[in-house]
């Protein structure tokens, strides 16, 4: 079950997401589960108590017969359904609880919060480790101001639809799009330089011309070059990206 908003976001206090429903769905997927649930996230809904959520949502109208939650999760009206809740419950309910339990990780507990700080500090290397997959965004490629292709750098354009960004600066990436995959080197953020407000993750692409407008693109983060900055120039912005292409490919061995 996801819900849409989360309710971190519909209550004002949202958060980086490490994936958006997509990307989810795709993961769950790929995982084998049959049936991955969308809830409406609303006001009515978020006033609903924690054994009318288990009855009317989980009993009633899903049938459930097994519980698969982690320990830390909460549900309902005040945050006041627990895994506790549902164990008690599950006596005279007629289905069964199973608590995930903290998962470790370098000693470390895993979880999105910890996650979203090692994206933050740029460590890819033990984010993939946490998630047990490399860390990436997809997205439709859009057009956009063509700015880059006036200095010598296209970019393909895949517009972040999330206030807060998991990750911002500039990485050496991967990208896959039309069943191929390319190397190149991204920058994701609000383009200071050009006083953009929107965060957008733009990509150069080493060798490469294809028209890949509207066309879905995953972005595979491979390694962080150095956090978004603001120039004075395009001539000086064009001469970092000149580093940071050189950068990508030294660590693409290219």
């Amino acid at each position: 079950i996801s819900f849409s908003p989360t309710p971190q976001c519909f209550f004002g206090r949202e958060q980086a997401t490490l994936s958006n429903f997509k990307e989810k769905h795709q993961l769950l997927d790929r995982l084998g589960v049959d049936k991955h649930l969308l809830i409406y996230f609303n006001q009515t809904f978020s006033e609903l108590k924690a054994k009318d959520f288990i009855q009317q949502v989980l009993l009633d109208k899903l049938n459930m017969k097994h519980c698969l939650i982690g320990d830390d999760f909460r549900f309902g009206k005040k945050r006041q359904g627990d895994l506790g809740l549902l164990q008690s419950l599950s006596k005279t309910k007629g289905f069964s609880v199973e608590n995930t339990q903290s998962v470790l990780c370098n000693d470390c507990r895993a979880s999105s919060s910890e996650i979203r700080t090692l994206l933050a500090h740029g460590d890819l290397a033990a984010v993939t480790q946490m998630l047990g997959r490399e860390f990436s965004i997809s997205g439709k490629i859009i057009h956009g101001q063509q700015k880059g292709r006036t200095i010598g750098f296209p970019t393909i354009n895949i517009p972040i639809k999330r206030k807060i960004s998991p990750v911002l600066g500039v990485f050496a990436t991967t990208v896959e799009v039309q069943g191929s995959v390319f190397q190149g080197v991204c920058n994701i953020g609000n383009r200071p330089t050009i006083n953009g407000e929107e965060i957008l993750l733009e990509v150069f692409l080493f060798d490469f011309d294809r028209d890949v407008y509207g066309f879905e693109a995953k972005v595979v983060f491979k390694h962080k070059i150095r956090d978004e900055e603001k120039f004075d120039s395009f001539k000086a912005l064009k001469q970092q990206i000149e580093l940071d292409t050189q950068q990508a490919k030294a660590f693409f061995k290219v």
